[in-house]
């Protein structure tokens, strides 16, 4: 018993010995899978760098050239194209920039190696939480290898190689280079890269100069730049503002007091964020016209326009206030409003009643029917053939072929001077002139102001039933505005690049005289006949001024176009699909919109006479022809007049340049 015992005891195994081997079991299997996972490790690596951009691409800009638009006073109205401002260092930024960005972006940033566990931990808890991608939990650095190097595309592959661009990042970089360069080359929205010219577009200032809260308001940008930029929504990008602000007073960056001082500072006074955008039909224009001025460049480019920030935004105010009042009941769906002095520079440009829902520039690519707004051309061609304001002539019923001209309420005046047809409006009075003086008479006229849409060389002529667009009659008006010199609306003054060389700048239009001083007298005087006591009586505003109603077939158009000493101004009313209006005529509408547009642009600026052609505030009366022979032209005494000898084309390429070829109607 005790042998057998002795020979099982020797076979027992000692517990020493069975820990031993357990570990080295764990040891031989550890030490694999650690070559192994080392190895998936590699592979993974490899996986992730085999294709990473070439970090020498730090440096390295690829953007589109940036054109920005200014008005006449220097403020922003439009940005177009990547803008990169000069790179600024952090001894140049305010404190507090810097301080808003890491508050709200990366608040461990100068105690983590690169990437914030904590920051990723968080962002995985909220994405669970959500069962979806809502939060990347990204680090500045891993932001800065993002943006230069990488996609924005949320994969596991990318995620990786941002992290590994950050470790790169933070071996070859300073903290404060890292932070340099991300608010260097960082996205702040309206094609801004870079703090200061995100600085420049939003607040028309370098960031050196922008006050706490602007800097919250630039810090808040970087979470979504195009939902938060302040030019789009100012009250959205107050409240993210005020979020950064918290932010910072969390992170011991201020205080709560310096935060809520900031809250009442707010934006500095007049900078573009203030305001909000304004004249983007405006810009659209001019962007389109800005080839022919200096090419097509691969500099960044700063143009200073005529805009008047002031002017524009009464003028989008005005129409869209009465559109909303009187259009729907009077079933007018669009508008358009176009100001400018009387040499032609474009000051208000109102294409329609929302940019955002439509941007078709009614002002300058709709082609519609004058109606008797296009009666000046006839009156004037007229004039010059020898008529005169006094001259007679019987309204009443006509003929002309199958053609039965009518005036718009049916009712005949009998023998009225060529002042009372014009400011009533009588159609059979302008039809009459225009076969005296013959079709073609008119059509030359009209052509010699400016007008280039295409005019057919019919009687009907007379009633403006060839189409133009707003922005030519409004410029041939301008000429009587000008003493009869003429007007080639424009809106450019400079062009430079960013570095401040000049590429363009405006001399003038080198036009002469194109209308006969009498004519433009004469003309004048039936105009403020028009507003004095004729169917433009609503637009009488407190200053001499003049101007003309016009009314379309079926109420399918309505105008009213006039001028003071100090603003030349067309208003169209209509719908898009040419539906007709409820008997909507250029006296109503049209003309109240440009009673309260005139009277608040003009406000505070004492009232100036008439620009009558010989200089002072009197017509020149002994330079009138003598008085027609009663309802015919007078006789052709062979002399050429003086505006044809000086005007034979007297806009030529020039206007085709600006106005293009005749829009289809929208």
């Amino acid at each position: 018993m005790a042998r057998k015992a002795k020979e099982s005891g020797g076979k027992r195994r000692r517990p020493g010995d069975t820990r031993r081997r357990r570990i080295l079991t764990s040891l031989k299997w550890g030490t694999v899978a650690t070559v192994w996972t080392l190895f998936l490790g590699l592979c993974f690596v490899g996986w992730l760098a085999y294709d990473l951009p070439d970090v020498s691409r730090l440096d390295q800009v690829e953007r589109r050239p940036s054109v920005t638009l200014l008005a006449a006073d220097g403020s922003l109205i439009a940005a177009y194209g990547d803008l990169y401002a000069e790179p600024v260092t952090l001894a140049e930024l305010p404190g507090y920039l810097p301080q808003a960005v890491l508050a709200t972006e990366d608040r461990r940033f100068y105690r983590h190696p690169g990437f914030d566990p904590l920051g990723l931990l968080r962002a995985l808890y909220v994405n669970i939480r959500a069962w979806d991608w809502v939060q990347g939990g990204s680090s500045i650095t891993q932001q800065l290898a993002k943006n230069v190097f990488l996609t924005p595309a949320r994969t596991l592959r990318r995620k990786g190689q941002e992290f590994l661009l950050a470790l790169w990042l933070e071996r070859r970089f300073t903290k404060d280079e890292i932070l340099t360069l991300y608010l260097n080359r960082v996205y702040f929205g309206a094609g801004t890269y870079g703090v200061d010219a995100a600085a420049r577009r939003y607040f028309g200032k370098p960031a050196a100069e922008v006050n706490r809260f602007e800097a919250a308001l630039l810090a808040g940008l970087l979470k979504a730049p195009s939902r938060y930029n302040p030019l789009n929504d100012r009250n959205l990008a107050d409240s993210r503002a005020r979020l950064v602000l918290e932010n910072m007073v969390d992170a011991d960056f201020i205080t709560k007091a310096e935060a809520e001082a900031a809250v009442i500072e707010g934006f500095t006074q007049g900078s573009p964020a203030t305001r909000g955008p304004i004249g983007q039909y405006f810009a659209d224009w001019v962007l389109d016209q800005l080839p022919g001025y200096v090419g097509f460049s691969d500099r960044d480019l700063v143009v200073t326009t005529t805009l008047d920030p002031r002017i524009e935004r009464l003028a989008e105010d005005k129409l869209a206030g009465l559109m909303a009042k009187d259009g729907p009941a009077e079933h007018a769906g669009e508008a358009a409003l176009l100001a400018m002095t009387p040499e032609g520079a474009v000051q208000a440009m109102v294409g329609g009643r929302s940019y955002r829902t439509s941007q078709f520039n009614r002002a300058t690519q709709a082609q519609r029917q004058p109606g008797s707004a296009f009666k000046p051309f006839v009156y004037l061609a007229a004039f010059e053939a020898g008529y005169r304001i006094d001259s007679r002539m019987f309204d009443g019923p006509i003929s002309i072929g199958n053609w039965q001209p009518k005036n718009y309420d049916g009712k005949y005046f009998g023998e009225v001077t060529l002042r009372e047809a014009f400011a009533r409006s009588l159609n059979s009075v302008a039809a009459q002139l225009t076969q005296a003086v013959g079709v073609q008479r008119v059509v030359d006229t009209a052509r010699r102001l400016g007008i280039v849409s295409n005019l057919m060389a019919t009687p009907s002529i007379a009633l403006g039933t060839s189409e133009v667009n707003l922005l030519e009659l409004t410029g041939a008006y301008a000429v009587l505005a000008n003493r009869g010199v003429g007007v080639l609306p424009y809106a450019i003054l400079d062009v430079r690049d960013r570095d401040g060389n000049l590429l363009y700048a405006r001399e003038g239009s080198g036009l002469t005289r194109l209308l006969r001083p009498a004519s433009v007298v004469a003309m004048q005087d039936a105009m403020a006949a028009t507003i004095d006591w004729g169917t433009g009586k609503a637009a009488r505003i407190d200053r001499p001024a003049g101007g003309k109603t016009g009314t379309a077939q079926d109420y399918r158009d309505a105008w009213f176009v006039g001028y003071s000493a100090e603003l030349v101004t067309g208003v169209w009313v209509g719908n898009d699909d040419n539906r007709p209006m409820d008997k909507v005529v250029g006296g109503g509408l049209p003309a109240r919109i440009w009673h309260d547009f005139m009277t608040a642009a003009l406000e505070g600026q004492p009232a100036q006479p008439l620009p009558w052609p010989g200089g002072g505030s009197e017509p020149a009366i002994a330079a009138l022809p003598l008085e027609a022979p009663l309802g015919a032209a007078p006789a052709e005494t062979g002399e050429q007049p003086e505006a044809a000898q000086a005007s034979a084309d007297p806009l030529g390429d020039l206007i085709e340049s600006i106005f293009g070829q005749p829009s289809q109607r929208k």
